[in-house]
């Protein structure tokens, strides 16, 4: 018969786990966090000098309104072309080209139009990207309109942002010079072309240096984050 345990024979492996259980655990050690640093009234006030930005902003807003007007007026010729032929006379006095061909015409008053839009776009991208990278947040995280660019905007991404956009800017001015380039000069034509050239020789060059400033900061994260052993590895 198997000999049963007495409840009052004394185990040892569960008086070592008892005794462990009544051990007092370490309390955890309260570091204490340093304390801001206070700015001085000069840093404060150079801080502070940003929102003199303010009204250059404002006054793009209202530049942007200016385009809006421009665009009606030229709206209104292009509409006005169709069946008026003293508007399409104007009209190419106005261009200052040689060619009074109604579809040529109003191809040129459509690059103007494409031309006011971009220029409006672009002055977008310079007043919003520039007060949430210069001013202050605009706080639109959860706004349904934010634009996609703007949640990863910066100095860098703008700069890039804008190149882009003046050589789109660039394009249509230069394709409106070819279509009337009956009544410009060989010289008018190269440097026209030897600018937009130049535009987008510049853009590259940002996008270049943007890329060669980002690789080595996200190496440099990736090696930082990849130290230590990961969930489930053993020291």
């Amino acid at each position: 018969m198997p000999i049963e345990s007495s409840p009052n024979q004394s185990d040892p492996n569960r008086s070592r786990l008892e005794g462990a259980s009544e051990q007092v655990l370490p309390q955890p050690r309260h570091t204490m966090l340093p304390e801001p640093r206070q700015t001085n009234f000069l840093g404060n006030l150079i801080f502070a000098s940003r929102w003199l930005q303010v009204p250059l902003y404002l006054g793009l807003i209202v530049a942007q309104g200016v385009y809006v007007v421009l665009f009606i007026e030229e709206l209104m010729h292009l509409v006005a072309i169709l069946w008026d032929p003293s508007v399409l006379d104007s009209t190419v006095q106005r261009l200052g080209i040689a060619e009074r061909n109604k579809e040529t015409v109003i191809m040129i008053v459509v690059l103007s139009l494409i031309d006011v839009v971009m220029i409006s776009n672009l002055l977008v991208m310079v007043i919003v990207g520039g007060y949430e990278t210069f001013v202050s947040r605009l706080r639109l995280e959860n706004h349904p309109d934010q634009p996609e660019w703007l949640s990863h905007v910066n100095a860098n991404v703008l700069k890039v942002k804008l190149g882009t956009a003046i050589i789109g800017i660039s394009s249509i001015h230069l394709l409106k010079v070819f279509i009337s380039a009956g009544t410009l000069s060989e010289k008018t034509l190269l440097w026209q072309t030897i600018i937009h050239v130049v535009f987008l020789i510049s853009a590259i060059a940002i996008a270049l240096i943007d890329r060669i400033m980002v690789v080595p900061a996200a190496k440099h994260g990736g090696s930082s984050a990849g130290v230590g052993p990961g969930p489930g590895e053993s020291h």
